[in-house]
Protein backbone atom coordinates (compact mmCIF):
# COMPACT_ATOMS: atom_id res chain seq x y z
CA UNK A 1 0.00 0.00 0.00
CA UNK A 2 3.02 2.03 1.01
CA UNK A 3 4.59 1.58 -2.32
CA UNK A 4 1.44 2.74 -4.57
CA UNK A 5 0.65 5.73 -2.66
CA UNK A 6 4.62 7.17 -3.25
CA UNK A 7 3.55 6.10 -6.72
CA UNK A 8 0.60 7.86 -7.21
CA UNK A 9 1.91 11.00 -5.36
CA UNK A 10 5.15 10.86 -7.96
CA UNK A 11 2.89 9.92 -10.95
CA UNK A 12 0.39 13.23 -10.31
CA UNK A 13 3.64 15.14 -9.68
CA UNK A 14 4.69 14.07 -13.30
CA UNK A 15 1.28 14.99 -14.63
CA UNK A 16 0.86 18.49 -12.65
CA UNK A 17 4.32 18.93 -14.46
CA UNK A 18 2.78 18.67 -17.95
CA UNK A 19 -0.20 20.20 -17.00
CA UNK A 20 1.10 23.26 -15.43
CA UNK A 21 3.30 23.82 -18.31
CA UNK A 22 1.40 23.26 -21.05
CA UNK A 23 -1.02 26.13 -22.00
CA UNK A 24 -4.55 25.26 -21.90
CA UNK A 25 -4.12 21.60 -20.56
CA UNK A 26 -5.87 21.58 -17.84
CA UNK A 27 -6.17 19.32 -14.82
CA UNK A 28 -9.78 19.54 -14.74
CA UNK A 29 -8.98 17.53 -18.31
CA UNK A 30 -7.02 14.87 -16.89
CA UNK A 31 -8.96 14.30 -13.84
CA UNK A 32 -11.86 13.39 -16.58
CA UNK A 33 -9.71 11.34 -17.89
CA UNK A 34 -8.61 9.61 -15.16
CA UNK A 35 -13.06 9.71 -14.29
CA UNK A 36 -13.60 7.85 -17.34
CA UNK A 37 -10.85 5.30 -17.16
CA UNK A 38 -11.76 4.95 -13.24
CA UNK A 39 -13.39 1.65 -13.73
CA UNK A 40 -10.89 -0.22 -15.46
CA UNK A 41 -8.14 1.40 -13.06
CA UNK A 42 -10.25 0.43 -10.04
CA UNK A 43 -9.80 -3.15 -11.17
CA UNK A 44 -5.99 -2.70 -10.51
CA UNK A 45 -5.55 0.04 -8.18
CA UNK A 46 -8.11 0.99 -4.91
CA UNK A 47 -9.93 3.90 -4.84
CA UNK A 48 -7.75 5.76 -2.52
CA UNK A 49 -4.67 5.36 -4.88
CA UNK A 50 -6.79 7.33 -7.78
CA UNK A 51 -7.86 10.10 -5.46
CA UNK A 52 -4.25 10.52 -4.27
CA UNK A 53 -2.73 10.53 -7.60
CA UNK A 54 -5.61 13.64 -8.48
CA UNK A 55 -4.90 15.59 -5.55
CA UNK A 56 -1.20 15.40 -6.10
CA UNK A 57 -1.41 16.53 -9.59
CA UNK A 58 -3.84 19.08 -8.67
CA UNK A 59 -1.21 20.99 -6.28
CA UNK A 60 1.78 20.49 -8.57
CA UNK A 61 -0.18 22.89 -11.18
CA UNK A 62 -0.92 25.12 -8.35
CA UNK A 63 2.81 25.70 -8.10
CA UNK A 64 3.90 25.54 -11.25
CA UNK A 65 1.03 26.65 -13.99
CA UNK A 66 2.58 30.71 -13.34
CA UNK A 67 5.66 29.54 -15.27
CA UNK A 68 3.59 29.39 -18.95
CA UNK A 69 1.81 32.79 -17.68
CA UNK A 70 5.22 34.86 -16.71
CA UNK A 71 7.45 33.51 -18.93
CA UNK A 72 5.42 33.38 -22.41
CA UNK A 73 2.48 34.92 -21.79
CA UNK A 74 0.36 31.99 -22.22
CA UNK A 75 -2.04 32.29 -18.80
CA UNK A 76 -3.49 29.38 -17.41
CA UNK A 77 -7.32 30.28 -16.57
CA UNK A 78 -6.35 30.27 -13.04
CA UNK A 79 -3.14 32.42 -13.21
CA UNK A 80 -4.47 34.89 -15.50
CA UNK A 81 -3.87 37.86 -13.25
CA UNK A 82 -0.02 36.96 -12.82
CA UNK A 83 0.51 37.90 -16.33
CA UNK A 84 0.22 41.89 -15.29
CA UNK A 85 3.39 42.19 -12.71
CA UNK A 86 4.92 38.71 -13.66
CA UNK A 87 5.47 40.49 -17.78
CA UNK A 88 7.24 43.51 -15.65
CA UNK A 89 9.65 41.36 -14.15
CA UNK A 90 10.10 39.68 -17.56
CA UNK A 91 11.29 42.35 -19.76
CA UNK A 92 13.18 43.99 -16.16
CA UNK A 93 15.44 40.19 -16.38
CA UNK A 94 13.88 39.29 -12.84
CA UNK A 95 11.18 36.41 -14.38
CA UNK A 96 12.72 33.94 -11.84
CA UNK A 97 12.14 35.73 -9.09
CA UNK A 98 8.60 36.44 -9.88
CA UNK A 99 8.17 32.96 -9.88
CA UNK A 100 10.22 32.44 -6.54
CA UNK A 101 7.18 34.89 -5.11
CA UNK A 102 4.51 32.75 -6.59
CA UNK A 103 6.39 29.41 -5.32
CA UNK A 104 6.94 30.85 -1.98
CA UNK A 105 3.38 31.71 -1.89
CA UNK A 106 2.09 28.76 -3.05
CA UNK A 107 4.07 26.95 -0.09
CA UNK A 108 3.10 30.18 2.67
CA UNK A 109 -0.16 28.30 2.00
CA UNK A 110 0.17 25.40 3.56
CA UNK A 111 -0.69 26.12 7.03
CA UNK A 112 -3.28 28.45 5.99
CA UNK A 113 -4.55 25.29 4.80
CA UNK A 114 -3.57 22.91 8.15
CA UNK A 115 -5.57 25.87 10.19
CA UNK A 116 -8.60 25.75 8.01
CA UNK A 117 -9.10 22.04 8.05
CA UNK A 118 -10.63 21.72 11.25
CA UNK A 119 -12.25 24.78 11.02
CA UNK A 120 -13.50 23.96 7.91
CA UNK A 121 -14.33 20.25 9.54
CA UNK A 122 -16.58 21.70 12.69
CA UNK A 123 -18.34 25.07 11.23
CA UNK A 124 -18.83 24.82 7.48
CA UNK A 125 -21.99 22.67 7.46
CA UNK A 126 -23.64 25.40 9.90
CA UNK A 127 -22.65 28.18 8.14
CA UNK A 128 -22.37 27.38 4.41
CA UNK A 129 -26.19 28.36 3.92
CA UNK A 130 -25.65 31.96 5.17
CA UNK A 131 -22.15 32.60 3.32
CA UNK A 132 -23.79 33.12 -0.03
CA UNK A 133 -25.84 35.65 0.61
CA UNK A 134 -23.11 38.32 1.26
CA UNK A 135 -20.90 37.22 -1.40
CA UNK A 136 -22.60 39.76 -4.37
CA UNK A 137 -22.21 42.70 -1.50
CA UNK A 138 -18.29 41.48 -0.98
CA UNK A 139 -17.70 41.48 -5.22
CA UNK A 140 -19.65 44.88 -5.09
CA UNK A 141 -17.52 46.82 -2.39
CA UNK A 142 -14.28 45.32 -3.75
CA UNK A 143 -15.11 46.26 -7.22
CA UNK A 144 -15.66 49.95 -6.30
CA UNK A 145 -12.77 49.92 -4.47
CA UNK A 146 -10.34 48.69 -7.40
CA UNK A 147 -12.09 51.60 -9.95
CA UNK A 148 -11.86 54.20 -7.13
CA UNK A 149 -7.65 53.39 -7.44
CA UNK A 150 -7.51 53.97 -11.02
CA UNK A 151 -5.37 57.64 -11.52
CA UNK A 152 -5.33 57.15 -15.10
CA UNK A 153 -9.03 57.42 -16.64
CA UNK A 154 -11.52 55.58 -14.10
CA UNK A 155 -14.29 56.40 -17.11
CA UNK A 156 -12.04 53.84 -19.32
CA UNK A 157 -11.77 51.74 -15.88
CA UNK A 158 -15.34 51.45 -15.85
CA UNK A 159 -16.18 50.93 -19.42
CA UNK A 160 -13.82 48.16 -19.61
CA UNK A 161 -15.40 46.59 -16.35
CA UNK A 162 -18.53 46.57 -18.21
CA UNK A 163 -17.67 45.52 -21.27
CA UNK A 164 -15.75 42.79 -19.88
CA UNK A 165 -18.89 41.65 -17.80
CA UNK A 166 -21.16 41.91 -20.93
CA UNK A 167 -18.32 39.98 -22.55
CA UNK A 168 -18.35 37.38 -19.78
CA UNK A 169 -22.02 37.10 -19.24
CA UNK A 170 -22.04 36.29 -22.84
CA UNK A 171 -19.48 33.66 -22.73
CA UNK A 172 -20.88 32.11 -19.94
CA UNK A 173 -24.25 31.46 -21.77
CA UNK A 174 -22.85 30.06 -24.72
CA UNK A 175 -22.27 26.52 -22.98
CA UNK A 176 -19.12 26.45 -24.50
CA UNK A 177 -16.73 23.17 -23.49
CA UNK A 178 -13.96 25.05 -21.34
CA UNK A 179 -15.31 28.96 -21.67
CA UNK A 180 -13.12 30.00 -19.27
CA UNK A 181 -10.30 29.17 -21.83
CA UNK A 182 -10.99 31.31 -24.30
CA UNK A 183 -12.34 34.34 -22.27
CA UNK A 184 -8.88 34.58 -20.13
CA UNK A 185 -6.47 33.21 -22.33
CA UNK A 186 -7.70 35.75 -24.82
CA UNK A 187 -7.92 38.84 -22.21
CA UNK A 188 -4.44 38.26 -20.69
CA UNK A 189 -2.47 35.91 -22.76
CA UNK A 190 -3.45 36.79 -26.34
CA UNK A 191 -3.37 40.44 -25.83
CA UNK A 192 -0.29 40.20 -24.41
CA UNK A 193 1.42 38.37 -27.21
CA UNK A 194 0.00 40.92 -29.54
CA UNK A 195 0.86 43.52 -27.80
CA UNK A 196 4.86 41.99 -27.43
CA UNK A 197 4.77 40.82 -31.42
CA UNK A 198 3.54 44.61 -32.27
CA UNK A 199 5.81 46.35 -30.18
CA UNK A 200 8.69 43.55 -31.37
CA UNK A 201 9.45 43.24 -27.50
CA UNK A 202 13.19 41.52 -27.34
CA UNK A 203 13.71 39.71 -23.59
CA UNK A 204 16.63 40.73 -21.87
CA UNK A 205 19.23 38.26 -20.19
CA UNK A 206 17.45 37.03 -17.05
CA UNK A 207 18.97 37.04 -13.93
CA UNK A 208 19.13 34.29 -10.90
CA UNK A 209 19.00 36.26 -8.48
CA UNK A 210 18.03 35.50 -4.37
CA UNK A 211 14.49 37.27 -3.36
CA UNK A 212 13.91 39.15 -0.96
CA UNK A 213 10.86 39.30 1.40
CA UNK A 214 10.14 40.79 4.94
CA UNK A 215 8.20 38.97 7.94
CA UNK A 216 5.81 42.06 7.35
CA UNK A 217 5.04 41.19 3.72
CA UNK A 218 4.17 37.76 3.88
CA UNK A 219 2.53 38.19 7.20
CA UNK A 220 0.41 40.96 5.41
CA UNK A 221 0.10 39.19 2.09
CA UNK A 222 -1.11 35.72 4.16
CA UNK A 223 -3.48 37.67 6.80
CA UNK A 224 -5.41 39.26 3.35
CA UNK A 225 -5.82 35.41 1.64
CA UNK A 226 -7.05 34.07 4.64
CA UNK A 227 -10.00 36.52 5.12
CA UNK A 228 -11.25 35.04 1.21
CA UNK A 229 -9.31 32.21 -0.34
CA UNK A 230 -11.12 30.01 1.90
CA UNK A 231 -14.38 31.20 1.34
CA UNK A 232 -13.24 30.71 -2.52
CA UNK A 233 -12.99 27.09 -2.15
CA UNK A 234 -16.21 26.41 -2.05
CA UNK A 235 -18.47 29.02 -3.42
CA UNK A 236 -19.89 28.03 -6.86
CA UNK A 237 -18.92 30.71 -9.87
CA UNK A 238 -15.80 31.93 -7.48
CA UNK A 239 -12.08 31.04 -7.72
CA UNK A 240 -8.75 32.25 -7.56
CA UNK A 241 -8.65 35.24 -9.78
CA UNK A 242 -11.81 37.13 -7.75
CA UNK A 243 -10.06 36.02 -4.22
CA UNK A 244 -6.99 37.35 -5.68
CA UNK A 245 -9.53 41.00 -6.52
CA UNK A 246 -10.67 41.49 -2.47
CA UNK A 247 -7.40 40.08 -1.03
CA UNK A 248 -5.47 42.95 -2.94
CA UNK A 249 -8.06 45.48 -2.15
CA UNK A 250 -8.07 44.52 1.82
CA UNK A 251 -3.72 44.99 1.04
CA UNK A 252 -4.17 48.26 -0.37
CA UNK A 253 -1.63 49.13 -2.82
CA UNK A 254 0.05 45.88 -2.67
CA UNK A 255 3.36 45.69 -4.45
CA UNK A 256 4.04 43.37 -7.00
CA UNK A 257 6.23 40.96 -5.45
CA UNK A 258 3.46 40.88 -2.37
CA UNK A 259 0.57 40.39 -5.30
CA UNK A 260 2.74 37.31 -6.96
CA UNK A 261 3.48 35.91 -3.51
CA UNK A 262 -0.52 36.59 -3.15
CA UNK A 263 -1.91 34.87 -6.06
CA UNK A 264 0.71 32.25 -5.24
CA UNK A 265 -1.06 31.60 -1.33
CA UNK A 266 -5.06 31.81 -2.91
CA UNK A 267 -4.28 29.19 -6.04
CA UNK A 268 -2.97 26.91 -4.11
CA UNK A 269 -5.31 27.44 -1.08
CA UNK A 270 -8.81 27.27 -3.04
CA UNK A 271 -7.20 24.16 -4.64
CA UNK A 272 -6.31 22.07 -1.69
CA UNK A 273 -9.74 23.46 0.77
CA UNK A 274 -11.38 22.46 -2.26
CA UNK A 275 -10.89 18.79 -1.33
CA UNK A 276 -11.87 19.38 2.50
CA UNK A 277 -14.90 20.30 1.30
CA UNK A 278 -15.84 17.37 -0.50
CA UNK A 279 -15.85 15.92 3.59
CA UNK A 280 -17.66 18.61 5.03
CA UNK A 281 -20.89 19.88 3.16
CA UNK A 282 -20.05 17.05 0.10
CA UNK A 283 -19.76 19.39 -2.56
CA UNK A 284 -16.66 21.50 -4.18
CA UNK A 285 -16.47 24.20 -6.90
CA UNK A 286 -13.44 22.90 -8.71
CA UNK A 287 -13.16 19.86 -11.13
CA UNK A 288 -10.53 17.51 -9.60
CA UNK A 289 -12.13 17.70 -6.19
CA UNK A 290 -15.52 16.52 -8.22
CA UNK A 291 -13.53 13.74 -9.86
CA UNK A 292 -12.75 12.94 -6.51
CA UNK A 293 -16.21 12.85 -5.09
CA UNK A 294 -16.93 10.41 -8.10
CA UNK A 295 -14.28 7.77 -7.15
CA UNK A 296 -15.03 8.08 -3.42
CA UNK A 297 -18.55 8.98 -2.24
CA UNK A 298 -18.19 9.65 1.30
CA UNK A 299 -14.86 10.68 2.13
CA UNK A 300 -13.71 9.73 5.82
CA UNK A 301 -11.35 11.20 8.09
CA UNK A 302 -8.47 8.34 7.13
CA UNK A 303 -9.29 9.32 3.75
CA UNK A 304 -9.05 13.45 4.70
CA UNK A 305 -5.76 12.53 6.33
CA UNK A 306 -3.97 10.94 3.14
CA UNK A 307 -5.27 13.63 1.04
CA UNK A 308 -3.41 16.58 3.79
CA UNK A 309 -0.51 14.58 3.71
CA UNK A 310 0.03 13.98 0.05
CA UNK A 311 -1.03 17.97 -0.37
CA UNK A 312 2.27 18.79 2.45
CA UNK A 313 4.47 16.50 0.44
CA UNK A 314 3.21 17.55 -2.85
CA UNK A 315 3.93 21.07 -1.93
CA UNK A 316 7.56 20.80 -0.88
CA UNK A 317 8.65 18.94 -4.06
CA UNK A 318 6.71 20.92 -6.74
CA UNK A 319 8.61 23.91 -5.04
CA UNK A 320 11.66 22.84 -5.62
CA UNK A 321 10.98 21.26 -9.25
CA UNK A 322 9.47 24.65 -9.77
CA UNK A 323 12.54 26.55 -9.18
CA UNK A 324 14.96 23.84 -11.23
CA UNK A 325 12.04 24.41 -14.10
CA UNK A 326 11.97 28.44 -13.95
CA UNK A 327 16.21 28.13 -13.95
CA UNK A 328 16.21 26.75 -16.90
CA UNK A 329 13.86 28.97 -18.38
CA UNK A 330 15.70 31.60 -17.68
CA UNK A 331 18.96 30.75 -18.91
CA UNK A 332 17.54 29.37 -22.67
CA UNK A 333 14.35 31.62 -23.55
CA UNK A 334 16.78 34.43 -24.87
CA UNK A 335 18.19 31.87 -27.02
CA UNK A 336 14.89 32.31 -28.71
CA UNK A 337 13.35 35.10 -31.13
CA UNK A 338 11.07 36.46 -28.91
CA UNK A 339 8.86 37.81 -31.66
CA UNK A 340 8.55 34.77 -33.51
CA UNK A 341 8.11 32.44 -30.01
CA UNK A 342 4.99 35.02 -28.75
CA UNK A 343 3.50 34.47 -32.74
CA UNK A 344 4.32 30.89 -31.82
CA UNK A 345 2.69 30.71 -28.86
CA UNK A 346 -0.37 32.77 -29.77
CA UNK A 347 -0.89 30.16 -32.76
CA UNK A 348 -1.00 27.49 -30.80
CA UNK A 349 -3.59 29.19 -28.21
CA UNK A 350 -5.65 29.32 -31.32
CA UNK A 351 -5.71 25.71 -32.28
CA UNK A 352 -5.81 24.92 -28.68
CA UNK A 353 -8.94 27.13 -27.79
CA UNK A 354 -10.81 25.48 -31.73
CA UNK A 355 -10.35 22.07 -30.28
CA UNK A 356 -11.75 22.56 -26.70
CA UNK A 357 -14.44 25.39 -27.74
CA UNK A 358 -14.53 25.47 -31.09
CA UNK A 359 -15.77 28.01 -33.33
CA UNK A 360 -17.39 29.97 -31.28
CA UNK A 361 -14.68 29.77 -28.40
CA UNK A 362 -12.50 31.16 -31.24
CA UNK A 363 -14.83 34.03 -31.70
CA UNK A 364 -14.24 34.62 -27.89
CA UNK A 365 -10.97 34.37 -28.20
CA UNK A 366 -10.31 36.87 -30.77
CA UNK A 367 -13.08 39.54 -29.21
CA UNK A 368 -11.68 39.03 -25.52
CA UNK A 369 -8.13 39.58 -27.12
CA UNK A 370 -8.76 42.87 -28.10
CA UNK A 371 -10.42 43.88 -25.53
CA UNK A 372 -7.53 43.12 -23.75
CA UNK A 373 -5.02 44.82 -26.19
CA UNK A 374 -7.42 48.08 -25.87
CA UNK A 375 -6.91 48.12 -22.34
CA UNK A 376 -2.72 47.60 -23.07
CA UNK A 377 -2.97 50.40 -25.12
CA UNK A 378 -4.97 52.89 -23.58
CA UNK A 379 -2.48 52.17 -20.44
CA UNK A 380 -5.04 51.27 -17.24
CA UNK A 381 -4.94 48.25 -15.16
CA UNK A 382 -5.90 45.09 -16.79
CA UNK A 383 -7.73 43.84 -13.80
CA UNK A 384 -10.66 45.72 -14.74
CA UNK A 385 -10.70 42.97 -17.18
CA UNK A 386 -11.81 40.75 -14.20
CA UNK A 387 -15.01 41.86 -14.86
CA UNK A 388 -15.42 39.29 -17.23
CA UNK A 389 -16.12 37.01 -13.91
CA UNK A 390 -17.27 39.22 -11.53
CA UNK A 391 -20.42 41.10 -13.34
CA UNK A 392 -21.76 37.27 -14.26
CA UNK A 393 -20.97 36.43 -10.72
CA UNK A 394 -22.44 39.17 -9.27
CA UNK A 395 -25.85 38.95 -11.16
CA UNK A 396 -25.59 34.97 -10.79
CA UNK A 397 -25.87 35.51 -6.79
CA UNK A 398 -28.77 38.66 -6.77
CA UNK A 399 -30.82 36.94 -9.99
Amino acid sequence: MLIELIIAIILGIIAGTITGLIPGIHINLISIIILSLSLSLLTIVSPIILVIFIVSMAITHTFLDFIPSIYLGAPDPDSALSILPGHEFLLKGKAHSAILYTLTGSLTALPIILIFTPIFIIFLPQIYPHIKNVIPIILIIASLFLISQEKTSKFYAISIFLLSGFLGITTLNLHLNQPLLPLLTGLFGGSSLISSILRKQKVPEQKIEKISITKRQITRTAFSAALSAPLFSFLPALGANQSAIISSSIIKKPTQKEFLILLGIINTVVMALSFITLQTISYSRTGAAISVKQIIENLTTTHLIYILITIIITSFIAFFIGIHISKFFSKNITKFNYTKLSITILIFLIIITTIFSGFIGLLIFITSTFLGLATILIGIKRTYLMGCLIIPTILLYIL
